[in-house]
Parts: C-alpha cells; structure tokens; sequence
C-alpha cells in the first residue's frame, strides 16, 4: 500500500480523510477499467464515478469554487489506481469550469448533467498556433443578428468527439490580444461544429480536433463578459493546474509503491534487491521527489481554498515540480523493474506511456518557469 501519512497533514481535514477512505474502497472495486475501446471506457467511468457521486465535487452549481483541495485528493487518488479515470474525473471540472465560476443560472443547468454522470464536457482552447500562447487564438466569432457566427478550428481537445458540451474560446475583437477574447457555451449538436480528426495519443484518451464551420450560436451562449475570455480561462486555470500536479503525484506514488515491492522480492547477488546500496540510493530519491510534490500541490490547493485571490505561482510550483519529478520516479520505476519495465501492459510501462502528458498541457513546464520567474521578480 502506499503511504497516506499526508492524510494527517493540517492541509487536510476530516472530511477529506473520510471521503480518502470512500474513494479508496470505491477504486480498489472498480478500477483498473479495460482500455482497449477508449471511448467507451470513458463514457462509462463517467458514468460510474457520477453514480458513486464523486462527480458532485468537479463544481459546486452556485458560482463559487469547488474545494481544491478534494479535486486533489480524487485526482491523485484516482490516477495511483487508473489514469484513464483520473482523466474522465478531470475533464468533468476543467470542461464545464468557465460555467462554475461564470455562468448564468440558465448555463449552470448543464451542471446538473455533468455533476451526475449524465453528460461529458470539454474545454475548447487550444488551436494549433495557439496552445500555450492563449492571447494568440485565431477563431473568430462574431456578431450575427441577436446570436453569434464562429469559424475556427480547435486542436487536442480532451473528450472531442464524445462531449455532450463544449466552452468554447474565440476572437470577438473587442481589444488586441488577450483583451478581444470571450467564452462560449456549445452544445455537442449545434450545426457547424465538426469532429474533424481524432488524434491518437501514447497514452490512449479521446482527443480530437474540431473544426467551426460557420457555427451559430444564440446570445445567451456567451459565458461572462464579451472581451473577458482570457480571465475566464486564466481563472479556470488557475483553479485546476494544482490539481494536475495532483494526478502527476498518484502516478509517482503509484510507481514507488511497485518499486518496493520489487526491490524487497526480487533476489540478486544472494540478497534482496533493496540490500544494494544503489538501489536505495534510488527508493531515496524517489520517496523525497513524491513528498515534495504532495507538499507544494496540497499547499497551493490549500492556499485557494482558505481564500487566497490568485495562486497562479504556487499553482505553477506545484504543477513543474510534481509531474517532473513524477516523470523522474517512473523512470527510475521502469529502471529497477528491468524487462518488466518495458513488457507492454506492464503497471510500470503504463506509467511511463502515461505521465508524459501532463508536462505539457494546462501549461507546459516550461511556461510554468516563466511564471515562476515573473513572479519572484515580482513581475
């Protein structure tokens, strides 16, 4: 079993330790899913997780934030057990997180649907010139009678082609750069939106590319301000980046928990693997990357949580640091366990396929440095 001392940690309190301990029961019967249809793994985790009612945590359907801090404890939770379930848990919060924070009465409907399992959503922002460089969005949208026209294309968005409702991002012009930005809420069957490939991926999750053909959409499909698009998602960000460290963590707590069963089992040279100086030298740092991480990612989280404004630098510190280390620990993972390290369905080698992801979206590592670097310069 992995270590959950960080369960007593002040960060957390009761009710995160109760609903710890409901979710690691719910996971040890429900999860590994098979993964061989993708599609219909997520779909149905979506569904099982809204049952259970976890889902009920990815918003809170009144405009306020959800607690960060149980995003978290579910997200790392869910990714020690099953990535793709971290993923389906994930992207219920991030697709409808324009909505939580600022929707309308009439746009929080969808809530209901998400919260439950009953309905899939998608956050629409990146372009293919425009990932990390927000401000740079080409689609463009605009006025259209009482509605509004998009044409664009949206590229590696998470859950395209199996969402029931998409935030969409685009150009409305009302300024340069970031400050001609807004935000809108689709519908998966408004005429003109078009799955126009799926994109395969190392570690296998629905992802596509969207194409807007002249899509219209009525006035009350703008969430927010029009021209406030980019604080729409720099929020919604802001809010769910920590939580991406989080499920990096489960992945490393995951790999160190299989290396020690393996360097206490496997025998070499007369001797329990773990007895050779080298490898404990290894089990070390991975143990002290995997406690690092779970102390920035729980305190950014906390920091949001008791009320702080923004926590853009703690959340970029939690992110950079927990899915690089992350990255380091199943390496050194796939290292000790030899052959079975890379033999294809290996918990090991899954690990491998699936932490690369998460040092690039919701900002990339480098990006998170940037920020960092501004931040304590105070810029």
């Amino acid at each position: 079993m992995p270590d959950r001392s960080f369960l007593a940690w002040p960060f957390l309190d009761d009710s995160h330790r109760a609903l710890a301990e409901q979710l690691e029961a719910w996971c040890a019967a429900h999860l590994p899913v098979d993964h061989s249809g993708v599609d219909g793994a997520c779909r149905a985790l979506v569904a099982a997780l809204g049952e259970a009612g976890f889902l009920r945590h990815t918003a809170t359907g009144d405009g306020t934030a959800p607690d960060v801090r149980t995003l978290c404890l579910i997200r790392e939770t869910l990714a020690r057990h099953d990535g793709l379930a971290d993923f389906a848990f994930a992207m219920q919060g991030l697709g409808m997180g324009p909505v939580t924070l600022f929707g309308t009465d009439a746009q929080r409907a969808w809530l209901e649907q998400t919260r439950s399992g009953a309905a899939i959503s998608a956050f629409a922002l990146s372009e293919p010139a425009s990932g990390s460089d927000v401000a740079n969005i080409a689609t463009e949208a605009r006025r259209e009678g009482n509605g509004w026209a998009l044409d664009g294309e949206k590229t590696w968005i998470s859950n395209g082609g199996i969402a029931d409702v998409y935030t969409v991002f685009a150009r409305t012009g009302e300024g340069p750069g970031a400050k001609g930005l807004s935000c809108f809420l689709v519908p998966a069957d408004t005429p003109g939106l078009e799955v126009a490939e799926r994109l395969a991926v190392t570690a296998p999750h629905p992802l596509a590319r969207l194409r807007l053909n002249g899509m219209r959409l009525p006035a009350d499909a703008l969430i927010g301000e029009a021209g406030r698009g980019f604080r729409i998602a720099m929020s919604v960000l802001d809010l769910f980046r920590s939580t991406v460290g989080a499920a990096a963590l489960g992945f490393a707590r995951r790999a160190l928990d299989e290396t020690l069963g393996r360097v206490r089992e496997r025998q070499l040279f007369g001797a329990p693997m773990g007895a050779l100086q080298m490898v404990q030298g290894h089990v070390a740092d991975m143990a002290l990357g995997v406690d690092a991480s779970a102390l920035l990612v729980y305190r950014a989280a906390w920091l949001k949580d008791t009320g702080a404004a923004r926590i853009s630098r703690e959340a970029a510190m939690a992110k950079l640091h927990a899915t690089e280390t992350a990255q380091k620990v199943i390496d050194a993972a796939v290292q000790l366990h030899g052959g079975d390290g890379v033999r294809a369905g290996h918990i090991t080698e899954r690990l491998y396929r699936e932490i690369r992801a998460l040092r690039i979206y919701e900002g990339a590592s480098d990006v998170q440095k940037v920020v960092i670097a501004r931040a304590a310069m105070g810029g």
